[in-house]
Order: structure tokens, then C-alpha cells, then sequence
């Protein structure tokens, strides 16, 4: 599974990647860590028992200034030499105070400038079967593009739900059409996320007042597309 900008901020609930502080992704099939390379604010990363079969994913993380917990074991690159693994995640990351569930000492970060390899460039990643790396690019990019479509609706609804409406079927929800440019709907996702934050924070009083307002787009709205047709 590859991960994407969309199951990050899924997983974190935040609005943006520069808003990622701790991402927990135990057990979910990830097979690499390219998005987290924009996550600037990254402080702790749980990545145990996935699919990440190459260390050198590890250059995604490498100017990631805030990473201070990694929890990585249980992965196809931890090899079978411990040593070789634990010493190589920290000559790559000397900023780890713990890795693994187990706290980072001077003396192997001392240690892992001599035994760790370093890392200089991202993973090669496979051709498609029958495709070219073009073609996998593209199926990415679609692939991306639905789970941005599928988070959105479920955020939306999740709102809609809190406000007291009617969830919105799926025909119904054209305002993410994969025919927006990515700017515009990134845009609208990250402002859907922070709706939804904001709303865990206000009262009954506010939430009245959100209920209202949202009626009076929504009247507006219907008028709008009325007078249209």
C-alpha cells in the first residue's frame, strides 16, 4: 500500500502535513514514506509490523527536524542483523531519543557513524507490470484522487451529521470532482478538516449558531440553482 498525502492526514486528523505531529500507521500494509518528507512539524512516527522492505526509505525522513520518537521494527528492512539496522536508522537520524521503544544513547550515535550506512538517495521504485514507472505515476495520482474523494465525503458528512442534517450521497457530492485542479480541492479538503476540528471545540450555543448559518448558505445555495435551471 502506498502511502499517501490523503492517509496521513487521515490518520493524523490534521489539516495539513505541516500540521502532522504524531502519526500513528502500525499495521496498515505501508510500503513507503515519501509524503512524510513534508511533514516539517513531525515529532513521533509508529510504523511497526508494515511492508517497508528498504532502509533507504529512510531518506524521506532525513530533514524532518523534529523527529524525535521512530518506532520501525517488525519491517522487511530491519534485515536480519539488528545492529546493522538500529545503527543505520541512526546515522540517517542522529536526532532520535528513542527508536524502537528504546531510548538513543550517545555512545551509538558515536558508534553509528562508524557501523551505519549512509543514505543518500530514495528508493528505486518497481516498474509496473506491462506499464512504465509514467504509467504507475498516473495510477498513483488516481489512486490519490479517490481517497481524497472518499475522506472528504466522510468528513463532510461527519459535519452535516454534528449540524443535524442529512448525509450527503455520494452522486450528490460534485464539489470534489476529480475534474478540480489539485490546488482546489487540497484547499477545500484542508478547510473540510478544519471545520470539523473546530466543531469538536464549540458548545450547544455555538453549534446553534454554525446551524444557522450553514441553513442560510444552504437556502441560498438551493436558490441559487434553481434560478439556473
Amino acid at each position: 500500500m502506498r502511502l499517501t498525502r490523503a492517509v496521513v492526514l487521515a490518520r493524523s486528523k490534521a489539516a495539513a502535513l505541516d500540521g502532522v505531529r504524531r502519526l500513528n500507521c502500525c499495521v496498515n500494509g505501508i510500503s513507503d514514506l515519501e509524503p512524510l518528507n513534508q511533514c516539517q512539524n513531525l515529532s513521533e512516527l509508529y510504523l511497526r509490523k508494515n511492508n517497508i522492505a528498504s532502509l533507504n526509505e529512510l531518506f524521506y525522513l532525513k530533514n524532518l527536524p523534529r523527529l524525535r520518537v521512530l518506532w520501525l521494527s517488525e519491517n522487511p528492512c530491519c534485515g536480519s542483523d539488528p545492529h546493522h539496522y538500529r545503527m543505520t536508522v541512526l546515522r540517517n537520524l542522529p536526532s532520535l531519543q528513542k527508536l524502537d521503544n528504546q531510548a538513543v544513547t550517545e555512545e551509538e550515535l558515536s558508534q553509528a557513524l562508524v557501523d551505519g550506512e549512509e543514505i543518500t538517495a530514495p528508493p528505486a521504485r518497481r516498474k509496473v507490470e506491462n506499464g512504465s514507472p509514467e504509467s504507475s505515476a498516473a495510477e498513483s495520482t488516481t489512486e490519490t484522487e479517490s481517497e481524497l474523494l472518499n475522506i472528504s465525503l466522510e468528513e463532510t458528512n461527519k459535519i452535516r451529521e454534528e449540524l443535524g442534517m442529512k448525509p450527503l450521497p455520494r452522486d450528490k457530492f460534485s464539489s470534489f470532482s476529480p475534474r478540480e485542479t489539485d490546488c482546489s480541492r487540497k484547499k477545500r479538503n484542508n478547510i473540510l478538516n478544519a471545520i470539523l476540528l473546530l466543531l469538536k471545540e464549540l458548545d450547544t450555543e455555538g453549534l446553534e449558531l454554525v446551524q444557522q448559518s450553514v441553513g442560510r448558505r444552504l437556502q441560498a445555495s438551493r436558490k441559487k440553482e434553481l434560478q439556473e435551471d
